[in-house]
C-alpha cells in the first residue's frame, strides 16, 4: 500500500444497498441474520430513532438510497430540503414505572467535513426538523412495524433557531407545530415548513 500524504485522501466506495442474502466471509451467517441479531428490538432508542429516519425518509422520496450516518442531517428530500429527524416515545424496551416525558435533544451540533474536520460553532444544520413520536401507551399494543403509532410534527430550522435551545419536548411542539400528522401528511407537512417565511 502506498503511503498517504498530507494532500491524499482515503476515500470510501460508495454504499449499495444490500438484500440480506449476502453472506459473511469466514462465518456461516448473511447480513440478514446480523440485522436480526442487531436490529429486531426497534422500541430502543437508537434503533427506534433509524426507523423515524426512514419513515421519512420513504416519505419525502429521499435522494439517498441508503443512510448517510455521518452527514450534517439525516435525510434530503427528492426536492432536495435538509431535514434533521428527531424521535422520541411514551414507551421503551425495558420495564417502566410510567410513561416516559416526550423530549428531543441535540438540536443544534458542528458541522462535519470530511476533510476540514468539525466546524467551530454549534448550528442548526438542516431546512426543516421532523419531531417524531411514537404515540404507543400499552406495552401489549405497541407495534413498531404500524406506521398508525406514529404522529409526525415539521418544524422549519427558523423556528428552531428562534427558540434557542438544544433540547426541547411537547411545549416546543405545541407552539410551533400544534397539529401532529399522520405519515401520509409527513411530505406535505415537512415542505410547508420548507416554505416558512423568513
Amino acid at each position: 500500500m502506498a503511503e498517504s500524504d498530507e494532500t491524499s485522501w482515503l476515500e470510501p466506495t460508495p454504499v449499495e444497498p444490500l438484500t440480506g442474502h449476502e453472506p459473511l466471509s469466514g462465518v456461516a451467517a448473511t447480513v440478514a441474520e446480523f440485522w436480526r441479531w442487531g436490529f429486531s428490538d426497534l422500541r430502543t432508542n437508537i434503533v427506534r430513532g433509524i426507523l423515524a429516519e426512514f419513515l421519512v425518509a420513504k416519505a419525502v422520496g429521499a435522494r439517498e438510497p441508503v443512510r448517510v450516518a455521518w452527514d450534517n442531517f439525516d435525510v434530503v428530500s427528492g426536492a432536495g430540503t435538509r431535514i434533521e429527524v428527531k424521535s422520541s416515545g411514551y414507551l421503551q424496551s425495558w420495564a417502566q414505572k410510567r410513561l416516559s416525558t416526550v423530549a428531543f435533544t441535540g438540536l443544534t451540533g458542528l458541522r462535519w467535513d470530511a476533510k476540514e474536520g468539525w466546524g467551530d460553532d454549534r448550528e442548526v444544520r438542516a431546512d426543516v426538523f421532523v419531531f417524531a413520536i411514537q404515540i404507543c401507551r400499552e406495552p401489549a399494543l405497541y407495534d413498531p412495524l404500524d406506521v398508525n403509532q406514529w404522529r409526525f410534527h415539521a418544524v422549519s430550522a427558523d423556528d428552531v433557531r428562534e427558540h434557542g435551545t438544544r433540547s426541547v419536548g411537547m411545549s416546543f411542539l405545541r407552539r410551533y407545530s400544534p397539529e401532529p400528522v399522520s405519515f401520509e401528511g409527513l411530505a406535505e407537512s415537512i415542505e410547508a415548513a420548507r416554505r416558512h417565511p423568513e
